[in-house]
């Protein structure tokens, strides 16, 4: 049975190297034929990792499982536009989701506007039931992890995120880690701690967007506008949700989240060289 104990045990394995599917069935003491259903259904499922077979149709064919990102991202002019924006980009004002929203198609988009001072005073219900049916993958893009204290009468996202972890959900999360987002990173890697489970990985890296991809099937992006004081352009700051279930749109944004999280720094060792800092 495929759970996601071994998803993550052949993700960290094949993250360092490429590596044959023989070798994966030693690492996870599995079979071959068991070991190559796994490959088959993680690359199809959580889109972390791609096989190529060398030799193909021959006795000495050759299966080689390597990490996503080694691939080309971008399957068009307007995605490796975007693309090229969302890479450079390190802080919210730096991209605009909308720019992903406007090419996806009408039956597999919603958008929703807020206006509110902050952002407990939104509508985070849909955001929260999102979460809680998490089964295997969540893929997280913050700027500071403030949205993890946000929390009402009807739900506590830090508590949504500490029940996944329970029940083994993967959660990976680009962040910005530095002394505004020193407490929040800590409280959420103690999460693993709380539950012996080594669930959540975060790593530092400034980047523009403010979302996540659920079981790589539910794309979720939030943009704030400021109001500008001029006649006629927005008077209030408005929160706009936007929730994207194409699947080629989302498995693209899964693809740049594994391409910036390979080449960004654990926030383990950040934690660290900012204790030294604070002492």
């Amino acid at each position: 049975m495929l759970d996601n104990a071994i998803v993550k045990k052949i993700e960290d394995f094949v993250y360092s190297n490429p590596r044959s599917v023989q070798e994966i069935a030693a690492h996870i003491g599995k079979n071959w034929r068991t070991a190559d259903r796994y490959v088959d259904r993680i690359a199809k499922e959580f889109g972390t990792i791609s096989i190529k077979i060398f030799r193909g149709g021959t006795r000495g064919a050759l299966k080689i499982v390597f990490w996503s990102s080694v691939e080309k991202v971008s399957s068009s002019i307007f995605q490796e536009q975007i693309e090229k924006e969302i890479i450079n980009g390190k802080s919210k004002e730096d991209f605009s989701a909308f720019d992903i929203f406007q090419h996806v198609p009408n039956n597999s988009k919603k958008a929703v506007l807020e206006k509110a001072e902050v952002e407990d005073k939104t509508n985070l219900k849909e955001l929260a039931d999102y979460l809680e049916k998490a089964e295997k993958q969540v893929l997280l893009f913050s700027g500071n992890l403030s949205w993890i204290n946000l929390k009402s009468k009807d739900f506590d996202f830090l508590s949504i995120l500490n029940k996944l972890v329970k029940k083994g959900v993967i959660i990976k999360v680009l962040s910005r880690v530095d002394l505004t987002s020193f407490e929040n990173t800590q409280t959420l890697l103690s999460l693993n701690f709380k539950n012996a489970k080594e669930m959540i990985e975060i790593r530092h890296r400034e980047q523009p967007i403010r979302g996540l991809i659920i079981d790589n099937k539910i794309l979720r992006i939030k943009e704030i506008k400021e109001p500008t004081g001029k006649a006629h352009e927005l008077n209030k700051r408005t929160f706009i949700f936007y929730t994207i279930r194409d699947k080629s749109w989302v498995e693209w944004l899964s693809r740049i989240f594994w391409k910036m999280f390979s080449c960004s720094i654990d926030a383990r060792k950040r934690i660290e060289e900012l204790k030294n800092l604070k002492n």
